[in-house]
């Protein structure tokens, strides 16, 4: 039975009732299905349209779960980018509410960001960090099609969810094969790739980074799978210039 969103079934104003559901959903889930779940339960709970939470990494975040299509890609385009509510939460370690993407304010901050975004029809996104200032892991982000904040009593169960993402994440066993690994390879094909974009042009790591990314950008690519075009050698920076 589908769960109605909480400003039409109260679930904003029963936190209890809220936290059963969320209970329910990732009750004997194996550790890579929780975020995935999670992302899934915050539609079906909150007057958004879809979700997506990423892991923090120096310089690219990467993408862990999503809930849809759209999600994933507003997702992927903030890792290439380097911009966007998603990246601002996990560089502040505090919730980024980007209320209205057409507005001065949020598409002064991320232009790009907000230009694409809003081409594919979310005018909101609500980044909330996974963790604290001190030590964010990761950030859970939230789309809406209609601009707008989040009322008190749903952006408090958004961060519920982002709560029992972070103990979900924090209980992964140490020192043993997890679902972590395969993400944690795409984040390495990044840096191996910016290290010979750099023997490649003679740059530093900043411009290297700065290089794959917009190559990704103008090509329609995610940063990583550029990253794989590099380390495959089929592709060579030295060669545009």
């Amino acid at each position: 039975m589908r769960v109605r969103p909480s400003d039409e079934s109260g679930w904003s104003s029963d936190g209890t009732r809220a936290a059963e559901v969320i209970a329910a959903e990732v009750r004997d889930a194996p550790p890579g299905e929780v975020p995935g779940r999670l992302c899934r339960t915050a539609v079906r709970l909150l007057p958004v349209t879809g979700a997506s939470a990423s892991l923090r990494g120096e310089g690219v975040p990467v993408r862990l779960c999503a809930s849809g299509d759209r999600a994933t890609y507003l997702a992927e385009l903030q890792a290439t980018l380097g911009a966007g509510p998603c990246v601002s939460a996990a560089e502040s370690g505090a919730p980024v509410l980007a209320c209205d993407l057409t507005s001065a304010a949020d598409a002064g901050r991320w232009p790009v960001f907000a230009q694409q975004a809003t081409a594919v029809g979310v005018r909101a996104v609500y980044a909330l960090p996974l963790g604290s200032v001190t030590g964010c892991l990761g950030t859970l982000d939230l789309y809406r099609d209609t601009p707008g904040p989040l009322a008190g009593p749903q952006l408090r169960l958004a961060r519920l969810v982002a709560d029992v993402m972070t103990t979900a994440l924090m209980a992964l066993p140490r020192g043993e094969e997890t679902w972590l690994d395969q993400l944690a390879g795409d984040h390495d094909e990044v840096y191996q790739a910016v290290g010979m974009i750099m023997a490649q042009l003679g740059v530093g790591a900043d411009e290297a980074l700065a290089r794959l990314r917009a190559d990704a950008f103008v090509r329609g690519h995610t940063v990583h799978d550029v990253a794989r075009d590099v380390l495959t050698h089929g592709r060579r920076f030295d060669r545009d210039h």
